[in-house]
């Protein structure tokens, strides 16, 4: 071989030397996450996009770190339509199925966003051994008691958010402060017929009238329902001072326009109440929310400076997406994606075992505060104080401004009373 030759084969040899091992890093499979999500509802829309947006930061600063490779996120979504009314909870099921066998999840985040789809899910993630962070919606205080019932078949479920024993701990508490500032003891409930709700405002019923509240009555209203004005009526005629609204459904926007236009000398306190929450909610109802309080369980989910992550995710989300962060499902999907790159990191793995156990150990300070899961339940451990745990955030309507008036610890102003209910 002439030496010409030689030189241009040795040339060659070492170029491919010196691609080979960029383009193995390249080549590096991707983590798929499935994320099983009602996109046309909020709980849904919201969730995707804030998990869009950590996956889309995390690949930018170079991915995940297992064992020493680097490897992408990839995020897979599908539309469970568990929030659509009359949609069977069999949907959302195939849809999870659909994204293990034929996407490829390594992991689950996000939903079921619908409780009794949530918690169908359950033996579904146990059979594919697919660990699932839940994110957004299901408030069923099931969820993480059927984990710690039966450890060993449902250790894969994880959830990052409230829920609503904690939500009606932290409702109550408020309800207490208003009791203090305004003489406001009168309550009547108005819940969704979805399982979260009805427990939920079951579950206040009692506790609040163990704490001398004056109970007026519960309505319970079907997923679509368009007109509240009997329930508005029956609350003035029992002389409700505070409405507990436990709603999801985007018709919700119609009670509080009715509640305006009725003068209901009753102050709206959505407990769940997913029209309020948006930041178009002020020019949806044409001003009528004004003095509204909105639960949006998470820090995060409106501005406040619970963390120095709270108001970084704020903007970032805000700039992304051309609106800031909408309501429950925001934070909390943001940071599932960075707990779950946590967790991977210290685990070197993907394996489900070593992923589960390095989860359960998981302390890191986030959007809303300390993150770290009960090792029995897996429920984010929740606090008032962000230094502590997974602290909330309600919000009143002010002026067209999201206001955080509650937990004290993280409020950036206090609850008025509207003109029509000044004593």
């Amino acid at each position: 071989m002439k030496a010409g030759h030689v030189k241009t084969l040795v040339l060659f040899m070492l170029s491919l030397a010196l691609i080979l091992p960029a383009a193995s890093v390249q080549a590096a499979d991707p983590i798929v996450l499935g994320c099983p999500l009602s996109t046309a509802f909020l709980y849904g829309w919201d969730a995707q996009r804030a998990i869009t947006l950590a996956v889309e930061e995390i690949n930018a600063a170079g991915g995940v770190d297992v064992a020493g490779e680097k490897r992408k996120f990839q995020v897979e979504v599908i539309d469970t339509r568990d929030l659509e009314p009359g949609v069977p909870v069999s949907e959302a099921l195939l849809a999870v199925e659909k994204l293990i066998l034929d996407r490829g999840a390594d992991f689950i985040v996000g939903g079921p966003v619908r409780s009794e789809a949530a918690l169908a899910a359950m033996p579904l993630l146990s059979k594919y051994r697919k660990i699932s962070i839940l994110t957004t919606g299901a408030l069923s205080p099931k969820y993480h008691a059927l984990v710690a019932d039966n450890y060993d078949k449902f250790k894969y479920c994880f959830r990052i958010h409230g829920e609503a024993k904690w939500l009606v701990k932290e409702i109550l508490t408020s309800l207490i402060e208003i009791r203090e500032k305004y003489d406001l003891n009168k309550v009547f409930i108005m819940v969704q017929d979805v399982s979260h709700a009805r427990a939920a405002g079951q579950i206040l019923s009692k506790v609040a009238g163990e704490k001398g509240f004056d109970i007026k009555g519960m309505e319970i209203y079907p997923t679509g329902t368009g007109d509240f004005s009997m329930g508005l009526i029956k609350a003035r005629k029992n002389d409700a001072e505070i409405l507990s609204i436990w709603m999801d459904m985007p018709e919700s926007s119609i009670l509080l326009k009715q509640w305006y236009d009725l003068r209901v000398p009753a102050l709206p306190f959505g407990s769940t109440l997913a029209a309020a929450e948006q930041p178009g909610f002020w020019a949806a109802t044409e001003g009528k929310g004004e003095y509204c309080l909105a639960n949006v369980v998470n820090a995060g989910n409106a501005p406040s400076n619970a963390t120095d992550w709270t108001m970084k995710f704020y903007n970032a989300y805000e700039k992304r997406w051309d609106i800031p962060p909408e309501g429950l499902g925001s934070s909390s999907s943001y940071m599932a994606v960075y707990v779950l790159k946590d967790a991977i990191e210290r685990a070197g793995s993907l394996d489900p075992d070593k992923v589960i156990a390095a989860l359960e150990k998981t302390d890191m300070m986030g959007v809303y505060g300390r993150l770290r899961f009960d090792p029995k339940s897996h429920q984010v451990i929740p606090s008032f104080d962000p230094k502590e745990g997974a602290v909330g955030s309600i919000f009143q309507w002010q002026d067209g401004e999201r206001v955080v008036v509650f937990p004290k610890s993280i409020a950036m102003g206090e609850i008025q009373l509207p003109p029509w209910m000044k004593k």
